[in-house]
C-alpha cells in the first residue's frame, strides 16, 4: 500500500520535459522541510491506495507520460515497486526526489529529477552527495536558487561533482524571492552549461492552485 495525496492530469511545469501533458501522483509524506516548500498539505494528508489501484488511476488519463512527486516520494519504499511496474507497463515515468534519499535501487529506465537543497532551503545538511555516484546520462539535477549566496555554492557543488558531464543541470529561482532576470544575469556573466527555468504551471494558474 501507499498513502497518496493526490493523482491528477496536467502538463508538466518543470524539467527538459516542461509544458508536455502528464500524470502526476504525488505521494505523502516528506522528511524535509524546507522555507519555501508549496506543497505542505502533502505532509500528511492522504488515502491509501495499492498499486494495482493507483495504475488504474493513472490510465484513465490516456497519457504515457508519468510523474512520481510529493512531499517524498523516496520515504514510502513502494515507490519503487510502484515505478518499476508503471515502466513495465509501457509508461515514460519521471521522479522528482529531494535528494537526500537513495536513488540508486530505482529501475534504470526511470528518469530522476534530483532537487539538491541550497542554503535558503534551510536543508542543504540533508543532501546525499553520494545520489551524485548514481546519475545517469538523462537524469537531471534541479537547484532551486534564492539569493546570491544560494548561486555561489551551487556553482560549487556543480564543479566538485562535476555535474555538467554527468546530466542535465536545472537552474531555477525560489518563487517571489529572487527575480528570474537576476540568475539569468548571473548565468549568462559565467557562460554555465546549465539550463535555466521557469515553473510553468505558477504562471498559467493562480501560484498556490492546487492539482495542476
Amino acid at each position: 500500500m501507499l498513502k497518496i495525496n493526490e493523482i491528477y492530469y496536467s502538463i508538466q511545469g518543470e524539467s527538459t520535459r516542461a509544458g508536455l501533458p502528464c500524470v502526476f501522483v504525488r505521494l505523502t509524506y516528506c522528511n524535509l522541510r524546507c522555507t519555501y516548500c508549496d506543497t505542505e498539505y502533502a505532509f500528511y494528508e492522504g488515502k491509501d491506495f495499492n498499486i494495482d489501484e493507483i495504475i488504474a488511476e493513472v490510465e484513465r488519463f490516456g497519457c504515457k507520460l508519468v510523474e512520481i512527486t510529493g512531499g517524498e516520494p523516496l520515504v514510502q519504499h513502494e515507490s519503487l515497486e510502484l515505478m518499476r511496474r508503471l515502466c513495465e507497463k509501457g509508461f515514460d515515468v519521471m521522479l522528482e526526489t529531494g535528494g537526500s534519499l537513495p536513488i540508486k535501487d530505482i529501475d534504470a529506465r526511470v528518469k530522476i529529477i534530483m532537487d539538491l537543497k541550497c542554503p535558503s532551503s534551510g536543508m542543504v545538511k540533508k543532501n546525499l552527495y553520494q545520489n551524485t555516484g548514481y546519475l545517469k546520462s538523462f537524469d537531471e539535477v534541479k537547484f532551486v536558487i534564492g539569493s546570491r549566496e544560494d548561486y555561489e555554492w551551487t556553482k560549487d557543488i556543480i564543479q566538485k561533482y562535476n555535474l555538467t558531464e554527468k546530466c542535465t543541470v536545472l537552474f531555477s529561482v525560489v518563487f517571489g524571492m529572487l527575480q528570474p532576470v537576476r540568475l539569468v544575469e548571473w548565468m549568462l556573466e559565467d557562460k554555465l552549461d546549465v539550463r535555466f527555468q521557469l515553473q510553468l504551471h505558477k504562471f498559467i494558474w493562480e501560484p498556490n492552485t492546487k492539482g495542476v
